[in-house]
């Protein structure tokens, strides 16, 4: 299933993209085929993540029961096209979870990046964080802070948490994860570097990760299910169509369930946290191209899709 979080006009929803490519209204939808006021869960995409089964079960039934009345092309059925179902064109596609609890990060976790930036990879995963109030959606702006120098580029696949747990064993951790999105990990690299006077103190995360509208997250979260295998997935990022970055999940030197294990070693995971899994190869720190003004980013994977972003720079 894939799931997402629009607006339209001011109001916002909770949508399946269906295999027509269209969106669906949840609520909206439920309203319609059961005339009663649709649960609170399917006004909130994180509302369904920590319903697990329940939620999902929900939708899937009132997307399959849409579809049926749309292809019959029944009075319902006109009425759901009319009310409930829209055109990606015609939203605004906001992150898919609005307040992750936490945004975890790793850093250093591709073989081709590590040899890229000439640094040997951590001897257990690494861990960083991006505050919720960096993200930002498809097709929005990434604002460039005033004085930076070197934006650059890094395309993740982030794994959104569904359960809740501690000290969870890498055996059991997959069971955590609900699904998977993209994160474009933005980041400032002349920011990120030691300060002079305090270098032992190591990399500056704050100020290189965490400027507002750094990290575009979504479109939309395929259900772990739909996915398949997330370590056998091609990952790609272009920027004006240039081709940047072009790696395999599979290329991955901690995996996800190694990661999980990690992450929630004396921290509480719960239902919409978000942990981005690294990035391949291709990164302006190496390639020395850093992101412009106008520039399209287009950040795609396997069996997700595209999220695409345009850069401003802040007067």
């Amino acid at each position: 299933m894939k799931l997402l979080t629009f607006k339209v006009r001011s109001s916002e929803k909770v949508g399946i993209l269906m295999e027509n490519g269209k969106i669906l209204d949840l609520a909206g939808a439920y309203t319609i085929l059961f005339e009663h006021q649709a649960p609170g869960l399917f006004h909130d995409l994180k509302a369904i993540i920590e319903s697990q089964a329940k939620g999902l079960e929900l939708a899937k039934l009132v997307e399959t029961l849409s579809m049926k009345e749309i292809k019959a092309n029944s009075p319902l059925g006109e009425r759901l096209v009319g009310e409930a179902v829209f055109s990606p064109e015609n939203v605004t596609l906001n992150p898919p979870v609005k307040r992750p609890g936490k945004i975890l990060c790793m850093a250093v976790n591709y073989w081709s990046h590590a040899r890229e930036m000439n640094v040997e990879p951590p001897e257990s995963p690494y861990l960083f964080i991006k505050l919720a109030s960096t993200l930002v959606g498809h097709k929005s702006s990434i604002v460039i802070p005033r004085g930076a120098e070197k934006p650059d580029h890094e395309v993740e696949l982030a794994v959104v948490i569904g359960g809740r747990g501690k000290y969870i064993e890498r055996g059991k951790a997959m069971d955590y994860v609900f699904g998977y999105t993209i994160l474009n990990d933005v980041t400032l690299r002349e920011r990120q570097a030691p300060l002079k006077k305090g270098a032992r103190l190591g990399l500056r995360w704050l100020p290189a990760k965490n400027f507002d509208t750094s990290a575009p997250l979504g479109p939309l979260i395929v259900t772990a299910d739909e996915i398949g295998d997330p370590h056998n997935l091609r990952l790609q990022l272009r920027v004006n169509g240039e081709l940047r970055q072009d790696g395999r999940t599979s290329d991955m030197i901690f995996k996800i369930p190694e990661i999980i294990e990690a992450a929630s070693e004396g921290l509480t995971l719960e239902p919409g946290d978000i942990i981005a899994t690294g990035t391949p190869s291709g990164v302006g720190a190496a390639t020395g191209k850093f992101l412009k003004q106008g520039d399209i980013i287009e950040a795609w994977i396997e069996n997700i899709g595209f999220l695409e972003n345009t850069v401003t720079y802040e007067v």
